[in-house]
């Protein structure tokens, strides 16, 4: 990726690619960050090259902190009708993330608090370091409600009651408090996370792109349409992908040689699945 970008580098590498937050002093979330998030993700959302990206941070204390507060001290203090009402700047760049037809990864060994944490929260999945990662979100004690995603992905994450505790409790939590609340798919140790996501990224990374994008648009209906709606929604991927994807061929493979009843092939499927990656 060829793009220069102000407040994160990107290296790519076996169609991953490495979004690494290095903005001093502290990664903060404001115009510039914004900037570049809305330029990757023009960039992304056309590139079937790049199959995963994983985000995470040069700081050795945080991961991207929370939203300038440039965004929010120039509005008006006159309430608006729901007629009204248009998204904000980082709204609209954290659900472009949210909505990137790659897997996306935050990888979170420092403070993510406010906008930060509503960042990692527009990632598919989140894995956070013991005793480096910190969460929070403050805003409630501002006078205002998280407004970057936050109030809105929070419950799908983690519940109401864990939402609102999170929210309206404006503190501090850990890693492994974020993976019992939710927030995160796992806490692990520091020398485990690098690892950890770097293995998890390389075998998606492994898949059809159309397929990883048909996944993740059939999960995200999963939660945001009635089951009815989400059903048809699974099916009109799963002929995206076929078109795409030489699925049938791998279907046909399993046929032909009986291998979809051989029990050693039940036996390794974890394996198996990355062998059959050979049948175009």
């Amino acid at each position: 990726m060829k793009d220069t970008f102000a407040t994160f580098n990107v290296t790519v590498e076996d169609a991953i690619a490495w979004v690494t937050f290095d903005y001093p002093p502290v990664n903060i979330q404001g115009l510039p960050m914004i900037a570049d998030l809305n330029m990757l993700a023009q960039r992304l959302e056309t590139d079937r090259d790049i199959k995963v990206v994983v985000f995470q941070s040069a700081h050795p204390e945080i991961f991207v902190a929370h939203a300038d507060t440039d965004f929010l001290k120039g509005m008006s203090d006159k309430a608006v009708s729901r007629d009204e009402v248009k998204l904000l700047d980082l709204q609209t760049a954290l659900e472009r993330i949210s909505q990137l037809p790659q897997a996306t990864i935050a990888k979170i060994e420092g403070f993510a608090r406010g906008g930060g944490h509503e960042f990692a929260l527009a990632c598919d999945m989140r894995f956070a370091a013991r005793g480096k990662a910190k969460f929070m979100q403050m805003e409630v004690g501002m006078g205002i409600l998280p407004c970057g995603g936050g109030a809105s992905r929070m419950a799908r994450q983690t519940g109401l009651g864990r939402a609102l505790e999170i929210i309206l409790g404006a503190e501090d939590f850990d890693a492994d408090r974020a993976e019992f609340l939710g927030t995160v798919n796992k806490a692990l140790d520091p020398d485990e996370i690098g690892p950890y996501a770097e293995a998890l990224a390389k075998r998606i990374a492994l898949w059809p792109a159309e397929s990883i994008e048909a996944c993740k648009r059939a999960v995200y209906a999963s939660i945001d349409k009635p089951i009815a709606e989400a059903l048809k929604e699974e099916a009109y991927w799963l002929y995206q992908a076929t078109s795409q994807t030489p699925a049938l061929q791998r279907f046909q493979w399993a046929d032909d040689n009986g291998a979809q009843f051989d029990l050693d092939n039940q036996r390794a499927w974890e394996s198996l699945v990355v062998g059959v990656q050979e049948i175009q």
